[in-house]
């Protein structure tokens, strides 16, 4: 078994997480700026005299954004509706479908986090394996390569836990992101469900 070469690929599986981390991180902030964007400007114009998607000012309604396909999944489809239990129907399944569209890719960060650590930990096992290999082939002779080898297990650990904090603080952010949005989108469904008349079950 060559426990270096051990070493070194938990030391390149932990640069994957980290590159994995930032690319998700700026992704995701991207998309979750923009899309409350989207929503707030949508909110602001959405009343509950509007039934039809192509009330809505064309610059808005023309994105491809979460918000816009929500309310035109509600204003298209509660025209087919005849009661007010239906029409809640709707706008509960249709939340619960953005809810998970939000959330998606979220579930890499989360990996990230829970997975640096103990890479973090396996390469200080490793390299304090390592250690007593230096130790048994040339004992308290080299301090230089007991020293190096204790070095890299520390790194090891250090570096696993620095990406899991940072993972954490953009996973936690993105998190409150999503509830922002899911507020918003909420409001957007109950506006666009008001001002229609149905039969009460």
């Amino acid at each position: 078994m060559n426990i270096q070469l051990m070493h070194d690929m938990t030391f390149y599986a932990m640069y994957a997480c980290a590159a994995l981390a930032v690319f998700v991180s700026i992704e995701r902030l991207i998309f979750y700026v923009v899309t409350m964007k989207h929503a707030r400007d949508l909110e602001a114009v959405m009343h509950h005299d509007i039934h039809d998607i192509g009330e809505l000012p064309e610059n808005l309604v023309n994105r491809d954004s979460i918000p816009v396909e929500v309310l035109r999944q509600m204003l298209e489809t509660k025209q087919k509706l005849t009661r007010r239990s239906d029409l809640e129907d709707l706008s509960e399944a249709i939340y619960i479908a953005m809810k998970a569209k939000l959330g998606a890719r979220l579930w890499m960060l989360d990996t990230v986090v829970t997975a640096a650590p103990l890479l973090g930990l396996l390469g200080t096992i490793l390299g304090i394996i390592d250690t007593f290999k230096v130790l048994a082939t040339s004992g308290v002779s080299d301090p230089s390569g007991v020293s190096r080898a204790i070095g890299t297990a520390l790194l090891a650990t250090a570096l696993g836990i620095a990406i899991a904090l940072v993972g954490l603080v953009f996973f936690n952010h993105f998190q409150e992101r999503v509830d922002r949005i899911n507020d918003h989108i909420k409001i957007l469904l109950l506006r666009a469900g008001i001002g229609t008349n149905y039969a009460a079950e």
